[in-house]
């Protein structure tokens, strides 16, 4: 049985020393066939992005031809027309996934590192070089220049990479929105900007000795103005119809690694946890979570690291009711109406306009409908990407530990009293002042959101529904009906000292509205009033 290639991107790597390899080498004959000089890919992170540059390099290169070539033995490409331009273009690869820098001077200093590393790897050209070209060459390969003199760095390349083979360059820039989503972060970004637009715009805009660009990332940052002045590019989202299947895995691929190590009657699981991401018109699975199952065989959340931790963090800061009861449809399985431009603006990542748009290209969400060119219904894709949201939305609401477990515990046994003592001690040192002020509606959704989030599976649960004469605030309902049904309606205050008159008036709005009539319809006969009233960090319950 073929070892796993958990982490590695190096194609030569793979194929040598023979790891399971999903055959993506249509994907070069696509490339070929594709008329754009500059062609962007952006797609989730892990999903192929790196491997996939890694092949174009060893298909592309000039160099160590021959022995390339054997790398592709018995794959797809092999058997095409477009195998005839395997080896026949000096390749530029260069990766920008780790450069990352909370200042802009250590930005300016990875870069200067990076090009040098980059131009080192060329060093047997030094030889052949004269004038201008020989002290440029150096000066970047040995660190002596300043990043001024950088902006044509790539385009000195190419034209170096000509002069020696007589051929145009094939350039290949890996994760180009790395350096600016830092930038964004780290309150820098109109300095990483003016840079990389040069950067990039040199060597890919009206270069002779440019063959073909290839760039990959995330997300498509034209409003930035990057890409401006590239009249020669031409971009491939998630929502592109050409290109569906190159990253990521189709169920066809998926069944047979399944098959291939014994364990092909998960596949309903695995479709389940890991599949349900759309790419155009394709239905792709998470390559990274595959191979992971593969290895450990175990269904659990495996695309999960500190870049996307920090994104879903970041979104549940925005705790604005809107966004609240959005997350709560996404949760329930429901469908979110989006306008979707297929671009980004870095300067308005987070804000809610750009939200949506962010979290499909990263993953975190995919297409259930397409309505017209720019209208989506987006969904949460799977079990994994739902479980991954759960964990880090309890965790902001609850803290780690077993709070959240004691609170629900006392909940449902109806220990209404120590329900109390714990939502009042999660309130005291779990939660922000700021997100209990006065007319924060949202944060108090949130919290409900979150326990019906626990309770998932034995429970449903419910949120401004209407029954009887109005809409409850929450309902939590055993799916078994011998068991007890809570009834919740929450209000807030300003004035502390109102807490218990408030609290009386929250239970008695649920019984002069009636809002136990649909619970009981459902042939429930045990049900708790609850009456929860807050003054900020404060909370009074009133029961029965």
């Amino acid at each position: 049985m073929k070892r796993l290639a958990i982490g590695l991107s190096d194609f030569k790597h793979l194929i040598e020393e023979d790891f399971y390899y999903f055959d993506k080498t249509a994907f070069i004959e696509d490339v070929i066939k594709d008329g754009s000089q500059v062609k962007l890919f952006t797609r989730p992170r892990r999903f192929g992005k790196t491997l996939n540059m890694s092949m174009l390099k060893y298909f592309f290169d000039i160099e160590n031809r021959e022995e390339n070539r054997k790398l592709f033995k018995n794959l797809y490409i092999e058997k095409t027309e477009a195998f005839k331009e395997q080896g026949q273009y000096p390749v530029i690869f260069l990766s920008l996934k780790d450069l990352k820098a909370s200042t802009w001077e250590e930005m300016e200093r990875k870069i200067i590192v990076m090009l040098s590393d980059l131009f080192s790897e060329y060093e047997y050209l030094l030889d052949e070089l004269k004038g201008t070209n020989y002290e440029n060459f150096k000066e970047i390969a040995y660190k002596k220049t300043v990043l001024y003199d950088l902006g044509g760095a790539l385009k000195l390349l190419t034209k170096i990479l000509y002069k020696k083979y007589n051929k145009k360059v094939v350039v290949l820039i890996d994760e180009y929105d790395s350096p600016l989503v830092s930038a964004y972060i780290n309150g820098y970004y109109e300095k990483a900007k003016d840079f990389f637009k040069t950067f990039y715009s040199t060597v890919l805009k009206d270069n002779v000795y440019l063959q073909m660009g290839v760039l990959t990332g995330i997300i498509r940052v034209i409003k930035a103005g990057i890409f401006s002045d590239l009249n020669n590019l031409r971009t491939y989202t998630i929502l592109s119809e050409m290109y569906t299947d190159s990253y990521g895995l189709t169920e066809e691929e998926v069944v047979k690694s399944l098959k291939d190590y014994g364990i092909e009657q998960e596949i309903s699981n695995v479709k389940d946890w890991y599949d349900g991401y759309k790419f155009g018109d394709s239905e792709v699975y998470n390559p990274w979570s595959i191979l992971n199952f593969l290895d450990f065989k175990e269904l659990r959340a495996y695309w999960v690291d500190t870049s996307g931790n920090d994104l879903i963090k970041d979104v549940l800061k925005i705790v604005t009711k809107n966004t609240i009861e959005a997350l709560e449809r996404l949760f329930n399985g429901e469908g979110l109406k989006q306008n979707i431009s297929g671009t980004s603006d870095l300067s308005k990542l987070l804000s809610e306009e750009e939200l949506w748009e962010l979290m499909l290209f990263s993953g975190y969400l995919t297409v259930e409908e397409k309505i017209d060119h720019k209208n989506y219904v987006l969904r949460l894709p799977n079990k994994e990407v739902k479980e991954l949201f759960k964990d880090t939305f309890l965790e902001k609401y609850f803290g780690r530990g077993s709070k959240l477990l004691y609170l629900m515990e006392a909940l449902t046994e109806n220990r209404i009293d120590e329900y109390e003592e714990r939502l009042q001690e999660i309130l005291l040192t779990s939660v922000s002042y700021n997100d209990t002020k006065k007319g924060n509606e949202a944060f108090y959704h949130g919290l409900i959101m979150g326990m019906g989030l626990y309770l998932e599976g034995d429970y449903i649960t419910k949120s401004n529904i209407e029954s009887g004469l109005g809409r409850y605030d929450f309902v939590i309902e055993p799916k078994n009906k011998t068991k007890r049904a809570y009834i919740m309606e929450f209000k807030s205050t300003d004035n502390i000292e109102k807490l218990e008159e408030v609290s009386k008036e929250a239970l008695e709005q649920i019984e002069d509205k009636k809002y136990d009539v649909s619970l009981k319809q459902n042939g429930i006969k045990d049900i708790t009033y609850m009456g929860i009233a807050f003054c900020r960090k404060e909370i009074k319950i009133k029961y029965k």
